[in-house]
């Protein structure tokens, strides 16, 4: 058994990723997102080539879908099939943790790799990029 990548996005989110593409034979992938207060988190968005599974491990978060506004906490799941638009946060004092399942296995760590330079790189983000990667990953951001 490896152990977990943890990917550190340095903006109070976390990604451990437990399984990725290549351990599934592009089945599905597995990752923890640890979710500290006030974290910077992803736009909202939808995915057209993948269905999530988000199950809460610890603390409570906010999970927007459509217009359904949900909490996930421990124990607690939550089926957000492709196309559906979602977005997360956690207004709370407490640090989160959520395991995500996403199938198939097409969303990598590379995803989370390559928005880490783009937001670790000097000066203000470069949004452009930041859309044309969310893109090319299978990620469709939406305007609020």
């Amino acid at each position: 058994m490896k152990p977990s990548e943890i990917i550190n996005l340095g903006n109070g989110l976390e990604i451990h990723f437990c399984l990725d593409a290549a351990d599934t034979n592009a089945q599905f992938t597995l990752f923890k997102c640890v979710i500290h207060p006030n974290a910077k988190v992803p736009a909202a968005h939808y995915h057209d080539n993948f269905d999530e599974t988000l199950y809460g491990l610890k603390g409570s978060l906010t999970l927007s879908v459509d217009d359904q506004v949900v909490q996930l906490g421990p124990g607690d799941h939550y089926f957000i099939k492709r196309g559906r638009v979602h977005s997360f946060y956690n207004n709370t004092d407490e640090t989160v943790e959520i395991l995500a399942y996403a199938n198939p296995g097409v969303f990598t760590s590379n995803y989370f790799k390559d928005i880490l330079g783009i937001i670790s790189a000097a000066g203000p983000p470069d949004m452009a990029r930041l859309k044309e990667v969310m893109l090319q990953y299978g990620l469709v951001p939406v305007a609020n």
